[in-house]
């Protein structure tokens, strides 16, 4: 049953992409410099909400930031995630839109690779000085530009609910552009195939597609307001610890319902 569903959502995957990818390049191509924006985040949400569906993904959400950014005039969000799942990605997607920042290797990987430079993922190289510096820029040009950019500062999915200290390179684009960030917590059931276990990325992902239905708690707070004259570190490690008091929500909310 395990390799059935695997299969079965491994080919799912590879045809919503093909065949939602195109027609999202198509009706991007066409739209006008103005309507781009919005047209990638609708597709971004309609792909990501395709993707949870055909994997059993459950969402159990709570929170005070879950819409979408009002208008371009809006000041640009940083959403900031604890990182412990693939799904993670299509969950922020599907709840908040706007662009994923993810490692550089990922866009060389097939199928994936196009669908993420699509959606306008920013990626970065940590191991390259230079490619990290690109990276703040750019988050900051689109954080100026009000939009919503998602950003697992941890760096790399860990196991567990404790939140590791967070890389603060995308706090200095949000301090900045003078962007509001929005901490986020996700826990997944302790016995859930679908959170991360030490194992490679890859093997992750295919053993993912294999797991039976999963709910995932999602609880998001308040947006925390940067001051005038704030430092990156000490935002950064603000929003670690409001992370780290969603993630053990979202863990008790699971255990409640258990």
């Amino acid at each position: 049953m395990t390799s059935a569903r695997r299969i079965a959502r491994i080919a799912g995957f590879v045809g919503i992409t093909a065949a939602m990818l195109p027609a999202f390049m198509t009706r991007y191509a066409l739209a006008s410099p103005g309507r781009r924006d919005r047209v990638r985040d609708t597709w971004v949400r309609a792909w990501s909400g395709s993707l949870l569906r055909l994997f059993s993904i459950a969402i159990d959400l709570e929170g005070s930031e879950r819409a979408p950014n009002p208008s371009p005039s809006s000041k640009g969000r940083l959403i900031v995630a604890n990182h412990r799942s693939a799904i993670d990605i299509a969950v922020l997607l599907r709840i908040f839109g706007g662009r994923m920042v993810s490692r550089a290797d990922l866009s060389g990987w097939p199928l994936i690779g196009a669908a993420a430079k699509s959606a306008g993922t920013i990626f970065v190289d940590r191991s390259r000085t230079t490619s990290g510096a690109g990276a703040i820029r750019e988050i900051r040009r689109h954080l100026d530009e009000g939009q919503t950019v998602i950003l697992f500062p941890e760096g790399t999915t860990f196991e567990g609910d404790e939140v590791r200290p967070f890389h603060a390179g995308a706090f200095v684009a949000a301090v900045r552009a003078a962007a509001s960030i929005v901490p986020v917590g996700l826990a997944y059931p302790t016995d859930s195939r679908a959170a991360f276990v030490n194992e490679p990325f890859t093997r992750h992902l295919v053993r993912v597609a294999g797991a039976g239905a999963t709910r995932v708690a999602v609880r998001v707070g308040a947006a925390i307001q940067i001051a005038a004259g704030a430092r990156a570190s000490d935002v950064s490690g603000a929003s670690q610890k409001a992370v780290q008091e969603l993630v053990l929500a979202a863990r008790a909310a699971l255990n409640y319902h258990r």
